[in-house]
């Protein structure tokens, strides 16, 4: 049930709206569309800049110079962007934005936890994600431990 409306709601300038969670397929597609900008990112500025100063594209493991940067470019998208915007460029387009179930800002101290423990248990069982589908609040393994969601916008 995408975008299913539950009897909560939200509150901003005197207006008030039911809350909607963000299913799993949108969510999907929004991650989808980050891994292309951190994709981009790496290929426009990390591979030229690794070229010029003679650093070896070729290795593939966990500790080369490549994967280091791949993973810290990842990351600080993923953690700036939710801490700033409270969504990242593929929660813009479809319209979802990262919240706090306590309806409180979104502290440093979640962002982390969120993106950086949270997806890691999530991506390592792999059922860390498809539970959004199957939650009431659409949550996967990395908002439940943080206390977060995604909704939709209201535009």
């Amino acid at each position: 049930m995408e975008g299913q409306e539950y009897q909560e709601s939200c509150k901003d300038n005197n207006h008030q709206w039911p809350i909607r969670y963000a299913g799993f397929w949108m969510r999907f597609w929004a991650y989808l569309l980050d891994l292309i900008v951190v994709g981009s990112v790496e290929r426009i500025i990390i591979k030229p800049l690794f070229r010029v100063l003679d650093i070896s594209l070729s290795e593939f493991n966990m500790f080369a110079p490549i994967s280091i940067a791949t993973a810290i470019i990842f990351y600080l998208y993923f953690v700036l962007m939710t801490k700033y915007f409270g969504q990242t460029l593929g929660k813009m387009v479809f319209g979802l934005k990262v919240v706090d179930l306590n309806k409180e800002e979104l502290t440093w101290g979640t962002i982390l936890f969120r993106e950086w423990i949270g997806r890691f248990i999530s991506a390592t069982i792999i059922i860390g994600y498809i539970i959004v589908a199957f939650l009431p609040k659409k949550q996967g393994l990395h908002d439940i431990f943080s206390d977060t969601t995604v909704i939709h916008v209201e535009r």
